[in-house]
């Protein structure tokens, strides 16, 4: 399915980061080892590389990874791109300082709770977690994202979810968005920081 999304040639997403990793650049610091997750055609990944944050990015489509690529080319960054699927990823403990997951809400709640494990397992004691999302109420708004509703995200699920991080910010709010066809328009939004204790 992804891999036919990412089929043409234009950039789904746009090629220009979320604006959420744009507000919370202060947590890309250079020489930091940062894992993208599920990062489609690069453009947070890439984002990342700019800042200086030693960039591994993972995807499961072929198509995202060959436009990731040529962006990276393109800004002249360097980003370490791995072709895997989310639910096969290898979560190596403790390997990263910044984990940055982003609109990845095609996951059921059962696989979202082992992905989640995984992205705090692999977060380095001090290390940060950066997850952006939709809200229910998106479902209102339709400018992307999912049509389930138990793939949205709410402060109380993320809160209990993330139950073992010390939550520097956890917030729901509606933003007008426009990143590439795939969101764009008024979005009901959801942003968490989390800091793995240590």
């Amino acid at each position: 399915m992804w891999n036919d999304r990412f089929s043409g040639p234009d950039y789904l997403f746009g090629k220009e980061p979320a604006a959420f990793i744009i507000d919370h650049a202060a947590y890309l610091k250079a020489g930091a080892k940062g894992l993208a997750v599920a990062d489609g055609e690069g453009r947070n990944s890439v984002f990342m590389a700019q800042q200086g944050v030693e960039t591994v990015a993972m995807d499961a489509s072929a198509n995202a990874l060959d436009k990731a690529r040529a962006l990276a080319k393109d800004r002249g960054v360097s980003v370490d791109f791995h072709e895997a699927s989310i639910h096969d990823w290898a979560w190596e403990p403790e390997a990263f300082d910044l984990v940055v997951a982003i609109f990845i809400q095609f996951l059921s709640p059962a696989e979202r709770i082992e992905v989640f494990k995984g992205m705090v397992t692999t977060l380095k004691p001090g290390g940060h977690l950066l997850l952006h999302g939709y809200t229910p109420k998106q479902l209102e708004y339709g400018t992307g994202g999912p049509s389930a509703r138990e793939l949205l995200y709410t402060e109380e699920l993320l809160r209990d979810l993330f139950d073992g991080l010390e939550l520097v910010e956890l917030r729901s709010y509606e933003r007008e968005i426009n990143e590439g066809k795939g969101h764009a328009g008024m979005s009901a939004l959801i942003d968490l920081v989390a800091r793995k204790p240590g």
